[in-house]
């Protein structure tokens, strides 16, 4: 077993609390050698090369972001691999999908299956397993990791509220299961496996981790007023109930022409020009 441990998630705290978390586990009797990065995209280069020498279980010391490398340098893999994860970052917002978990109990955790998204653009593939999102949702994410990663979970909300000065209303066209192409604008465009992001906001309250299907979430062009009004219901998960909003699931969502965008993977923003999403079902165990 692997131990990737990112000290700077959570704004420096994982570093602070690995040491104890490290002996915890230990002392419990898993045993594991520990890799620490000290710079983005390094887990990713570290577990892809233990994967290679025949590495097939991780942990991962962070949050949404440290997880993010992880699994992508776990995926394409011939061979499922097993990951579980001590939430010492910001958000964890994948983790919330089980209120049960408890990192300290990771010694005698099961396997359980989980599903894995696969986000092919222009240039390769990226792998996922919270959610993929466009539009206002990328605009926040954006704002909050330049200037309010430091407040935490509060950061989310500073977040929000910086990006409604531009809202971005326009069309992604797309087709889920090679059916018709909708085109209409959009505030915000979601492909969720998980419930959360941001934390404790669930924008996508019907999704679940090993369904097998992506859970699409698709908000019509709201104005400020209008998402000032709703904003609070994410953090309920009631906010489906609005109008402008609907949700359906789909194995495979597919953009036409190639739009360059940025999308928010996981709490990271990319530029992106995405041709497909898709799910991979049951390709990952997380310990749990």
């Amino acid at each position: 077993m692997l131990a990737v441990v990112n000290p700077a998630a959570g704004g420096g705290r994982c570093g602070k609390r690995v040491d104890a978390a490290l002996a915890h586990l230990r002392a419990a009797g898993m045993a594991f050698t520990v890799a620490t990065t000290s710079r983005a995209g390094e887990a990713t280069e570290l577990v892809r090369a233990a994967h290679a020498d025949g590495c097939d279980r991780f942990l991962a010391f962070g949050g949404d972001g440290t997880a993010f490398e992880v699994i992508n340098g776990l995926f394409p893999s011939l061979r499922r691999p097993t990951l579980g994860f001590v939430p010492l970052g910001t958000g964890n917002s994948f983790l919330r999908d089980f209120p049960d978990y408890r990192w300290k109990e990771l010694p005698t955790a099961a396997p359980h299956t989980c599903d894995v998204v696969a986000i092919e653009h222009r240039d390769g593939t990226i792998y996922s397993i919270n959610l993929v999102s466009f539009g206002f949702s990328a605009n926040v994410a954006a704002l909050t990791n330049r200037r309010f990663k430091i407040f935490g979970k509060a950061g989310y909300i500073f977040g929000v509220l910086g990006s409604l000065a531009s809202l971005p209303r326009r069309a992604i066209p797309h087709r889920m299961d090679g059916g018709a192409t909708d085109d209409k604008p959009l505030l915000m465009l979601t492909l969720a496996n998980s419930r959360f992001t941001g934390g404790k906001m669930m924008i996508a309250p019907n999704a679940a981790t090993d369904s097998g299907l992506l859970e699409v979430v698709r908000v019509g062009p709201l104005g400020r007023w209008g998402l000032l009004r709703t904003f609070p219901k994410l953090y309920r998960g009631t906010y489906l109930s609005h109008p402008q909003v609907t949700r359906t699931a789909a194995a495979r969502v597919e953009f036409e022409g190639e739009p360059e965008l940025d999308v928010m993977i996981d709490g990271e923003v990319l530029t992106l020009r995405c041709r497909s999403v898709s799910i991979l079902p049951g390709a990952l165990d997380v310990l749990r």
